[in-house]
C-alpha cells in the first residue's frame, strides 16, 4: 500500500492519519484489558505507560499495513 495519499470526497488524506486513527482504537482496547485484569496494579505511572503502549501499538500498525 505505502504511503500514498488517499482522496476521499475530494480531500486528500494521508494513510498515516488512518493509522493513527487506528492505532488509538487498538490501544483503547488494550488500555481496557490491561484495566480488567491484575496487571494494571503493576503501572507505575498510568500515563506514560499510556503513551508508550501507543506508541508500540502505531509501530505495529504501521509495519503491518505497510505489508498489504
Amino acid at each position: 500500500m505505502g504511503l500514498r495519499e488517499w482522496e476521499f470526497g475530494g480531500v486528500l488524506l494521508s494513510p498515516f492519519l488512518i493509522y493513527v486513527l487506528v492505532a488509538l482504537a487498538l490501544t483503547a482496547g488494550l488500555r481496557l484489558l490491561v484495566h480488567a485484569t491484575p496487571l494494571a496494579r503493576w503501572i507505575w505511572h498510568e500515563a506514560l505507560f499510556d503513551a508508550a503502549l501507543f506508541v508500540c501499538v502505531l509501530y505495529l500498525v504501521v509495519r503491518l499495513m505497510g505489508l498489504l
